[in-house]
């Protein structure tokens, strides 16, 4: 549990000093920012306990099903309430839409089996939830500028992830956010197979262009470790580890599972920028492939978590 506590302390310490430098320079006030701040630092303790395997194992020696789901619930609601309760921004409407859904998710497998028509309806509920915006709502604040339904995204993950991984009893996953050398090398493989592919495609169509982005360094390696922890591990988790794990189960191809989770995670972007983005996800069905042939190759999402933040990481550096 050392390495736990200590990523969780140096987080806290770093996820302060960004909050006060980004609030001084967005002129949010201290006594708005202050709640933020804090809850941030509250998710991000709860975000981190499913990638620590020590954590969630120590967890569930000590609890059992119906006081786990209990205690997901309740993590779930803590950073809206210590947010909004400090603040003027609590809404009895978007407290009980968030209890409502938190406490599905939470006690879905405890109160339902394992069985593909569960397993497939709560992505369903998941996938609504994140094409919506739900959470703009739910976490409007008094300054329109300030926008922190990251928070809600945030939760979900992490709420999912430890319903799925301690509930649900998912294995192959390789949840995670340290890549170890092979995943990484496994990642980067395929991330070259991809580049021949994938971005002359988006030239072709008129996606991209070229454009170097200012400081290209420190925004490649920004926007790559930003979408490894947080976007690419979402959009991995649900579409590798459980989508498409669960498809190649329910139909026995791993071929065709492949093939139909990478059309329906193309066609869960339609709505980037613009609705329909044909041509956004026409590429990200593509990309698809790589990273669902990444997760097979290495049996878990942490590398194609590398193949698709190096993918991201090369579009927002190199094109526009």
């Amino acid at each position: 549990m050392r390495p736990f506590f200590a990523t969780v302390i140096t987080g806290w310490v770093a996820l302060a000093a960004a909050g006060v430098v980004y609030a001084g320079q967005r002129g949010v006030p201290s006594a708005l920012a202050a709640p933020i701040i804090a809850a941030f630092l509250v998710e991000y303790f709860f975000y981190l306990i499913p990638g620590f395997a020590p954590a969630r194992v120590w967890i569930e020696a000590r609890f059992t099903t119906r006081q786990l789901s209990s205690g997901l619930w309740a993590s779930a609601l803590a950073p809206y309430l210590v947010y909004s309760s400090l603040t003027a921004a609590f809404d009895w409407r978007a407290f009980l839409i968030l209890t409502a859904l938190t406490g599905a998710i939470a006690f879905w497998y405890t109160l339902l089996r394992p069985h593909p028509a569960a397993d497939a309806t709560i992505l369903l509920l998941i996938a609504a939830v994140l094409l919506s915006k739900l959470f703009t709502f739910v976490y409007e604040t008094p300054i329109p500028p300030v926008r922190i339904d990251i928070l809600g995204k945030l939760m979900l993950l992490r709420l999912t992830a430890m319903a799925m991984l301690s509930l649900r009893k998912v294995a192959g996953a390789g949840y995670g956010f340290a890549p170890s050398g092979f995943e990484i090398r496994i990642g980067l493989t395929y991330f070259l197979y991809f580049i021949p592919i994938g971005f002359p495609l988006a030239l072709v169509i008129g996606l991209i262009r070229f454009d170097v982005a200012q400081n290209w360094f420190l925004t490649a390696i920004a926007t790559f470790f930003g979408f490894l922890w947080v976007v690419a591990l979402m959009e991995e988790f649900l579409f590798r580890a459980l989508l498409q794990q669960w498809v190649k189960a329910w139909s026995g191809s791993r071929i065709f599972a492949l093939v139909a989770v990478s059309v329906v995670f193309g066609l869960c972007h339609l709505p980037y920028r613009s609705f329909p983005n044909w041509k956004f996800a026409l590429v990200a069905a593509v990309a698809g492939l790589f990273y669902g042939a990444a997760y097979e190759r290495a049996g878990g999402i942490r590398a194609s978590m590398v193949t698709h933040a190096l993918v991201v990481a090369v579009w927002r550096t190199l094109f526009a």
